[in-house]
């Protein structure tokens, strides 16, 4: 087949989700896409996640809808509780293959949110005041209808001005860095920091409202020599008659470790100050709703009083009488009190803040108080308006730091540090000095001792990246206390809408693999008992052993030490786990089912951390994850496995999260780096040189990583590129004589197929368990292709067949195999697809009595005190292990739980 170029064919999708035309479609789809025979939309019943907002609130999440109900030119309306109608902004993130949609994204602002909402094909309500934008040559302007904003197109300014009305709340806006170019280890340190700020590079508006827009903003971060460095993409969120700007800020660690080290990263604006220092405010939200609250120039606890009226309004934040009305043995002596400028707010752990403050810079600081987890969220201002700020994750992302410079002069400053100048640079250097495994032999031998697979120069953290949610407000005056504890929290828990359980389930989406909470008998009862003690103790464990951290934080531990009653932090490949064995799915497939808040915000976080983190995203590795280890990046086994979009498209459809979208759209050419990188190099027996038309691509964890993110290209836009690999692949691995059980093939990257194989057996333990049920499932849904069904549900069946089974249908049995639990949701997807009793039953047999979690465990924690802090343990429990099960448990119970007995 000659080679198709994505340039050619997609230069006009756009990358928020652009629908494929309709001309492209067949016959059969574009009718079905205009509406020919395909039922209107069900209502769906919409909730928050957690409790309703206390304060105005924005939300944007996603919809999925059953395969060929919904045309594709379908629009949506929004009522709340009672039947009022609520502005709603729509926009399709995906389609069935019939054209009919799949997934709808939708946004909402609402000043008063209401306890739940109902979501109708009909013609969407109308702001009052809808977000505009107008695209100018140097700059956007985007106008909620209560804030302006102007975003520049160059420049150091991100956000150049940010109004309320007529009264300038914030102006430049930008991105600053600080960065030390060694590490000096010396006690007396003399090292020099340079200092960076944004340099916008480019600007796109993505959308245009009119309940939500969104601007792009690209760049790098550049010092006044002209070096560059940390790129960066920065999302501005404005909603309708919203008072707040949403900063999603993602930056890419371009270094490779050794030298140039981050001291410092933040957001800073700088604020007006126009009033009174007396009427001007600081305020500091602390752990739970306390929060600090004070003054510029403060007039309580003085000598003298100036008047209970006076002490109170400052206390409020409300405007103070006039000076002349107060007891005069004040007014005359004003200029004595002090001005306090400065505020810094320091977390330098998660389990402590310090909050300091000083008259002005050159004097010294004076200590304020201290406490356990800020909430991030402050403001500076006054009677006549101020700006607040908020970082989500504050405590778990530590060290972070707020701080207030100026507060006394015409113009304060404001910085939200995503890495504290207080810790000092960030250490990304390599742990060890590699032990003399200069060689493959000798790697493999390290491999076989501390399970890390180290290869001198693939320890490195270049390309790496970290996203951060930020908001601002542009207040109109000093918020009262209860405003401002409820804006907090807001910053702890943005506020989401999510789906019915019921309704996730009849959509039939991601596979199909996932039914509500079922205890409706004791068997079920058990497993279902089980689940939420394994969800529970590592909920527990990430706040007991403090999984947290700028670069760890949403990460869990991989394996545990029963001797040192830790888990293995600085062992090998046995500590930071990095999607092992997919914990993401489990977590994810947990809620789907559940509707649990706490395990969506667990998905969530990891998510986050998972696909920045532990993948590359600049350099010839880009595409790929890293492997399990002592730090996120330590490993060289560097793999699709990994960065696979299987564990993202659950959020990304879930929210519509661009950023989300951008990851898994970047890796739709990651089947280039295995010209890049051969994942097999220290293992293959025979010479080997990459060849763009005879890549060897394994057909298990490689090609899932591969099929995902083409599955979700097509799904999102129609990309013909994507299709073509998708279809060409799963046709190609059909036409081989044992189909997965092969092992590997050679594919070309031109045509996307895998050439003709001999018949050979090369199973892995490991093949299936990174996606590809789950992948297999929705491209069987999707596809009518019963070749490539009959060969994955031959691999279904016979990985925890008999040798006898394996050898009669493959020539050879599999040998001796591990994950026999995890590897029993295979067997049940067959059962339900062959419709054979036999292979249900097996698969409770398998999932009872396999090398997982058997229902003969303890199923508890005890309580460890011997350990640096108070813990709990369940010394069985393993990461691996207990994904495996939990996606073991939940699709035995969704596609065979009819047949499920006490063991």
């Amino acid at each position: 087949m000659p080679e198709i170029t994505r340039r050619d064919v997609l230069r006009g999708i756009a990358a928020g989700g652009a629908a494929v035309p309709l001309a492209s479609l067949p016959t059969g789809q574009a009718r079905a896409a205009s509406g020919q025979a395909l039922a209107a939309a069900p209502e769906v019943g919409l909730r928050w996640l957690e409790d309703k907002p206390g304060v105005a609130a924005f939300s944007t999440w996603g919809t999925p809808w059953p395969k060929g109900v919904v045309p594709r030119e379908t629009t949506f309306a929004l009522t709340a509780a009672g039947g009022a109608a609520v502005p709603v902004q729509t926009w399709p993130l995906a389609y069935w293959p019939d054209g009919s949609l799949k997934w709808t994204a939708h946004a909402i602002t609402a000043d008063v949110p209401a306890e739940s909402y109902t979501l109708t094909a009909g013609t969407p309500a109308a702001p009052a005041e809808p977000v505009t934008v107008k695209d100018e040559k140097n700059h956007v302007d985007v106008d909620t209808g209560v804030i302006k904003a102007r975003v520049r197109k160059s420049g150091t300014e991100l956000i150049s001005q940010i109004w309320r009305g007529d009264v300038e709340i914030a102006r430049k806006g930008r991105l600053v860095n600080l960065k030390q170019d060694k590490m000096d280890e010396s006690e007396e340190s003399s090292t020099v920091l340079d200092r960076f700020e944004s340099d916008i590079q480019k600007v796109t508006v993505e959308q245009s409202g009119p309940v939500r827009a969104v601007i792009r903003v690209e760049g790098r971060h550049l010092n006044k020599k002209g070096k560059a460095w940390l790129p960066f993409t920065v999302r501005l969120y404005f909603y309708a008659g919203a008072e707040s700007v949403r900063m999603l800020h993602t930056f890419v660690f371009d270094s490779e470790g050794r030298k140039d080290f981050i001291a410092g990263l933040g957001v800073r604006f700088a604020v007006p100050m126009r009033d009174a220092t007396y009427d001007r405010h600081v305020r500091f939200v602390g752990d739970g709703r306390g929060m600090l609250t004070e003054a510029v120039k403060g007039i309580t606890g003085l000598r003298r009083d100036p008047g209970l009226a006076v002490r109170k309004a400052q206390v409020a934040g409300t405007r103070l009488p006039d000076p002349a009305t107060w007891d005069q043995r004040v007014t005359t002596r004003l200029q004595y009190i002090p001005e306090w400028g400065d505020y810094s707010l320091s977390q330098l752990t998660s389990e402590g803040f310090t909050l300091k403050k000083r008259t002005k810079k050159g004097y010294g600081w004076v200590g304020v108080d201290q406490g356990g987890r800020a909430s991030g969220f402050g403001y500076v201002g006054g009677v006549g308006g101020g700006l607040a700020f908020g970082m989500r994750d504050f405590w778990q992302r530590h060290p972070t730091r707020l701080d207030i410079r100026g507060a006394h002069t015409d113009e304060a400053e404001v910085t939200v540090w995503l890495w504290s100048p207080d810790a000092g640079p960030m250490d990304m250097r390599f742990y060890h000095d590699g032990m003399g495994q200069d060689t493959y032999p000798e790697q493999i031998e390290g491999l076989n001792i501390t399970y890390e697979d180290y290869e001198p120069g693939f320890g490195t953290p270049y390309g790496i990246a970290r996203t951060t949610e930020l908001t601002f407000w542009a207040l109109p005056a000093t918020p009262a206390a209860d405003r401002l504890a409820a804006l907090a929290d807001t910053v702890r828990t943005p506020p989401q809408i999510v789906n019915p359980v019921g309704h996730l389930v009849a959509a039939k989406v991601f596979g199909g693999l996932f039914g509500p909470v079922d205890r409706s008998t004791p068997a079920k009862k058990a497993v279902e008992d089980h689940l939420d003690f394994l969800f529970s103790f590592y909920k527990g464990q990430v706040d007991q052993r403090h999984w947290y951290g700028f670069w760890n934080y949403g990460d869990i531990m991989h394996t545990y030490d029963e001797d040192r009653r830790v888990w293995r932090y600085d062992v090998g490949g046995y500590a930071w786990d990095n999607s092992e064995l997919s914990p993401d799915m489990w977590l994810w497939y947990a809620y789907l089912r559940s509707g649990r808040a706490d395990v969506y915000r667990f998905a969530e976080a990891m998510t986050r951390h998972t696909g920045e983190v532990d993948v590359y995203h600049l350099g010839e590795w880009a595409g790929l994850g890293t492997r399990h280890g002592v730090q996120h990046w330590a490993d060289s086994a560097k793999q699709q496995r990994i960065s696979t979009a299987v564990y993202r498209r659950f959020y990304y459809f879930l929210t519509a999260d661009e950023r989300t979208g951008d990851l898994m759209r970047s890796l739709v050419d990651s089947d280039k780096t295995f010209l890049a990188l051969d994942p097999l190099r220290k293992i293959r027996t025979e010479p080997y040189t990459p060849d763009p038309h005879a890549l060897g691509v394994g057909l298990g964890t490689d090609w899932s990583g591969l099929v995902a993110a083409w599955l979700t290209e097509w799904e999102r836009g129609g990309d013909p590129i994507a299709e073509r690999k998708l279809r060409a692949t799963m046709r190609t691995i059909a036409a081989m004589p044992n189909g997965f059980v092969t092992g590997e093939g050679l594919y070309d990257i031109d045509t996307g197929e895998f050439a003709p194989a001999e018949k050979k057996v090369s199973v892995s333990h490991l093949s299936a368990m990174f996606g590809q049920v789950e992948v297999c499932a929705e491209l069987i849904d999707l596809i009518d292709m019963p070749e490539f069904e009959k060969a994955w549900l031959q691999y279904c069946r016979l990985f925890n067949g008999t040798a006898a089974e394996q050898t009669a249908e493959t020539g050879a049995s599999f040998g001796s195999l591990i994950l026999r639990q995890g590897h029993s949701r295979l067997t049940a997807y067959a059962a339900v697809r062959l419709n054979r009793e036999d292979l249900a039953t097996r698969a409770w047999t398998e999932f009872y009595t396999g090398d997982g979690y058997g229902p003969g465990l303890p199923w508890s924690s005890v309580e460890v005190t011997s350990t640096l802090n108070p813990t709990e343990e369940a010394a069985w429990v393993s990461t691996n292990t207990t994904a495996l099960y939990g996606l073991a448990a939940i699709q035995n119970l969704a596609l065979v739980g009819d047949k499920i007995t006490n063991p």
